[in-house]
């Protein structure tokens, strides 16, 4: 079942959300390379993949987007009652908006900094001059809008359980 039916989201969708949800905790891991200035297993062995894994994200939630807007229609109904599925809605839309900000301001960090992009050993943009808006924009906003999406994250897992342990509907079982 490729596509999202009322009853069930389907296996693109399901794969879409477990694949960004594994490789955004991979990237939360970067806060242990603050402890110890990076000098332990974390920090030498996950953390220099982060902007690789992050374009990763950007290069996955963008066909998420897509899927998903393609398949509303189909996807299984909002909570109930209306309020609380509107605001399950726009917690949605502000998640994407974190995964697709998180992934642009990393890049803008890179490349308004001068150092370029290297994703998985190709490099995607050369080192160059310095872009000072670029690297202020990217730097302004990355940390906050890490800490926002990692809150927001926790939102989402509690919601979840809420739904699966106590309203006891099935939203849970819908994405598994």
């Amino acid at each position: 079942m490729k596509s999202d039916t009322p009853q069930r989201y389907g296996t693109l969708s399901r794969l879409f959300h477990w694949a960004i949800a594994v490789l955004v905790f991979w990237q939360a891991l970067k806060i242990f390379d603050r402890i110890d200035d990076g000098e332990h297993w974390v920090g030498q062995t996950l953390v220099p993949w982060h902007i690789s894994v992050g374009v990763l994200v950007l290069l996955l939630v963008v066909p998420r987007i897509a899927w998903a807007l393609r398949n509303q229609g189909n996807r299984p109904p909002g909570p109930q009652p209306a309020w609380l599925g509107f605001l399950a809605k726009a917690g949605h839309v502000a998640l994407y908006a974190a995964l697709v900000l998180m992934p642009v301001t990393g890049i803008s960090i890179m490349i308004g900094n001068g150092y370029g992009l290297t994703v998985f050993g190709m490099e995607l943009v050369a080192g160059g001059g310095e872009i000072p808006w670029l690297a202020t924009f990217g730097g302004t906003l990355h940390s906050p809008v890490a800490w926002l999406l990692l809150a927001m994250i926790a939102g989402h897992v509690v919601m979840a359980l809420w739904h699966h342990f106590v309203r006891r509907d099935g939203v849970l079982r819908r994405m598994l």
